[in-house]
């Protein structure tokens, strides 16, 4: 099978390298966090790590089902630590079993060891783990393919905009994009990686037994993609076509989903009175091949696809995103840089994402709250339009959503 290199993810990790803090790998499921960890253990070894210095061990993995229990999970790293060098230990789907905290505080405090956890839940880092590691731990929560690394794999590595058309339809789960186009076999594999996470680590978690309102739920986030939503809001449409579920419920679910990483959640900002709302944020899917396959045979919104793809490819580039109100308007991203890869100034940068403004109208309509705000902050218009390189709209920079993906 192919393998793209995960560049970013990898320099990321190594640079905690050997640092005394836990190195957490969270991330939906399927999105390459195993591999990860594979290709980083193979960059050691090419650094002069020996084998005997690496301790791997999946705890979904039926061969070490004899560890699923505290006791003998610590027993089995502690016989195999090197003496007076490093021992470099990954524990892969940490919270598949119950006490697993005490063993990771265990072992994070042996010298000489450096310890890696992945996870498809972000409760692992709740409760009592987060109490035992407060300030002991660093989190790196991965996605699956950017364009660009997807692009490495996809067939039509000379026709982006196909490629793009792809990417958007069949997600880019890693090994969706091995599979080619063959529309069948993805929705299959899909299919599978939405069952596992809606069994697993949505319905398992809540304690429901009633997967068909859950599911209910993720149809109604999928299909408002991009578009303010509130627990009221979901109560009353399903309240109003004879199920029955309270806010509270409704809550408890949001928080389910997006601790498996198969939904985020935006906040939104105030930009002009520079304060968090607590209201009407939106949600974004982490595959939009997930969504497509809910939503069939409904045509998914091309907009609001490309906006989903921009911010999880923010996220990717180490931006903290809300979305903005400016007056009555929004903005759709607005970007505070956290690992420098984003513009200048003091990180921030405005985004607005539509498929087409050819239209004066749409071009006029998008333009319009970007320029409502008074700031030197950079701002962009995204867009699928044909359009001379950065045009520019009174200081805000228009550029082919493509180029951006591939950060041409």
């Amino acid at each position: 099978m192919s393998m793209v290199q995960r560049k970013g993810y990898l320099e990321r990790i190594a640079a905690w390298r050997e640092k005394q803090v836990i190195k957490v790998i969270s991330g939906v499921r399927r999105c390459g966090k195993s591999t990860l960890l594979s290709q980083y253990i193979d960059w050691l070894k090419t650094s002069g790590i020996s084998d005997d210095q690496i301790i791997f061990i999946n705890l979904e993995d039926p061969e070490f089902d004899h560890l699923l229990n505290q006791q003998d999970l610590y027993a089995y790293v502690q016989k195999r630590l090197c003496k007076n060098k490093y021992t470099y230990v990954f524990i892969d789907e940490v919270q598949q079993y119950p006490g697993f905290e005490k063993a990771i505080d265990g072992l994070f405090i042996k010298k000489q060891v450096d310890l890696y956890i992945t996870g498809s839940n972000a409760y692992m880092l709740s409760g009592e783990l987060a109490t035992l590691l407060s300030g002991r731990y660093v989190e790196i929560n991965m996605l699956p393919l950017s364009f660009s690394e997807y692009l490495t794999l996809s067939e039509n590595t000379s026709n982006t905009r196909a490629a793009l058309n792809n990417y958007l339809r069949f997600g880019s789960f890693p090994y969706a994009a091995v599979l080619g186009t063959n529309a069948s076999t993805i929705k299959t594999y899909i299919d599978g990686i939405y069952s596992t996470i809606l069994i697993k680590d949505v319905a398992k978690r809540t304690g429901t037994t009633d997967i068909s309102l859950l599911e209910n739920i993720i149809k109604f986030l999928s299909h408002s993609v991009g578009s303010p939503i509130s627990a009221k809001k979901i109560s009353n449409t399903i309240n109003s076509s004879g199920r029955k579920i309270s806010v509270n419920t409704v809550e408890s679910y949001l928080r389910s989903l997006t601790d498996s990483f198969i939904f985020y959640h935006v906040g939104r900002y105030d930009i002009k009175g520079k304060q968090h709302l607590k209201t009407l944020g939106k949600y974004y899917i982490a595959d939009t091949g997930i969504r497509n396959m809910l939503l069939e045979p409904s045509s998914p919104d091309l907009g609001h696809q490309l906006e989903n793809i921009v911010y999880l490819e923010l996220l990717r580039r180490g931006c903290r995103v809300s979305t903005g109100k400016i007056a009555e308007q929004e903005v759709d991203f607005i970007a505070q840089n956290v690992h420098g890869t984003e513009d200048a100034y003091d990180g921030t940068s405005y985004y607005q994402v539509s498929a087409s403004v050819l239209d004066p109208a749409a071009l006029e309509r998008e333009l319009s709250s970007l320029l409502k705000i008074k700031d030197n902050h950079p701002k962009y218009l995204l867009t699928l339009d044909d359009i001379p390189a950065r045009a520019n709209h009174e200081g805000i920079i228009q550029l082919y959503i493509i180029d951006w993906l591939l950060d041409k």
